[in-house]
């Protein structure tokens, strides 16, 4: 999509889900504490570092030097919830309109990932990353991350306005759905 549309289309989705995004942040301070926001470094276009910003779903790490723990320990069924209706995505909104992503594009994974990347999977930072991409309407997380890679390097090699449009169609019916939402079985060190 252009990046005036993607800046529009947020700003508008911001405006009108304003007080579901304050009733999210309510709820993730009440069930989770502070703070209600999970931040994260992610490689962006042509993998520059950006901030990524999501509502928390997991609980905290305790302390500094505690062992890490696995995502499937530190869920709650409040965050599985918003995770199933990609609640926790809201505060993305703020990343479209800063221009770190797009509402289509390959979603932005983890930075320790770019030193694993082939150079044909390297192919996924050549555009701006997405909020959904192709990849998470093929599958989202029930699929490996060479099938995820390899359906992000088809998108980049492949987009257009029109591409864009039916993965925005898909990830409403993905949503309403609930496909593929899962969490990976490894620890992420997230907090």
């Amino acid at each position: 999509m252009p990046r005036w549309l993607d800046i529009f289309c947020a700003l508008m989705i911001l405006f009108c889900a304003a007080p579901v995004i304050l009733i999210v942040a309510l709820l993730v301070y009440l069930k989770l504490g502070s703070p209600i926001f999970f931040t994260q470094q992610r490689p962006g276009w042509h993998a520059k570092p950006f901030t990524i910003y999501k509502f928390r779903t997991m609980h905290m790490v305790d302390k500094p030097g505690t062992e890490v723990l696995g995502d499937t320990s530190r869920a709650t069924k409040f965050g599985d919830w918003l995770r199933r209706l990609s609640l926790d995505e809201l505060p993305q909104l703020f990343n479209i309109i800063k221009g770190d992503v797009g509402f289509v594009g390959p979603r932005p994974l983890l930075m320790e990932h770019l030193s694993l990347y082939t150079p044909e999977q390297m192919k996924r930072h050549n555009v701006r990353p997405g909020v959904t991409g192709w990849a998470q309407v093929n599958g989202r997380n029930s699929i490996s991350w060479e099938e995820k890679l390899k359906l992000d390097v088809w998108y980049v090699e492949h987009k257009s306005f029109w591409l864009d449009i039916k993965i925005l169609f898909m990830t409403l019916l993905v949503v309403i759905g609930g496909k593929g939402i899962a969490y990976q079985a490894h620890t992420t060190g997230l907090k």
